[in-house]
């Protein structure tokens, strides 16, 4: 198993698909406790385009499993208690601008975002040949994300030691 940490330097935002309704474009997605996590699958999906862009076989993929990663859990423990959950989000909005320089017609869109926060995840069934290769590409992921490259999403991946 890999054991890995995620701390996002700035905002983030993984879509859950819904809308906020009136107010917001974009939820982030949620676990039960309302708590932000990043869903396994994509951890999965970055990793895979960054061993493809290096020309590496990804076939092994199919045999790992990646856990969704989420916020420690004494600090998990502490915010729900607390129930301190909306002090993680924030909104943003952004407008589309025209050539001439004003904001296109309903384009105002408002989306939810995830203070930076650090989160933990672990990748089980890893052949022992890939682990190395797998920190490596772990390592590479830089953002993620909506809007990744505009600024949203910038994170640091370290792994931590293996367990048996």
């Amino acid at each position: 198993m890999i054991a890995y940490t995620v701390r996002f330097l700035d905002y983030w935002h993984l879509s859950s698909g819904l809308s906020g309704g009136a107010r917001l474009d974009s939820m982030v997605v949620k676990d039960q406790d309302d708590l932000p996590y990043i869903p396994g699958k994509t951890i999965k999906g970055l990793v895979r385009e960054i061993l493809e862009r290096e020309g590496e076989d990804v076939e092994f993929l199919h045999e790992c499993y990646f856990a969704n990663a989420t916020i420690e859990d004494v600090t998990k423990k502490e915010i729900v208690t607390n129930r301190l959950q909306d002090n993680l989000y924030d909104i943003i909005a952004s407008t589309r601008i025209e050539q001439s320089g004003i904001a296109k017609d309903n384009s105002l869109r408002e989306i939810e975002v995830v203070i930076p926060i650090e989160l933990e995840g672990e990748v089980r069934h890893v052949p022992e040949q890939k682990k190395e290769r797998l920190k490596k590409a772990l390592q590479k992921i830089k953002r993620m994300g909506l809007n990744r490259n505009r600024g949203l999403g910038r994170c640091r991946f370290e792994t931590k030691g293996e367990r048996a």
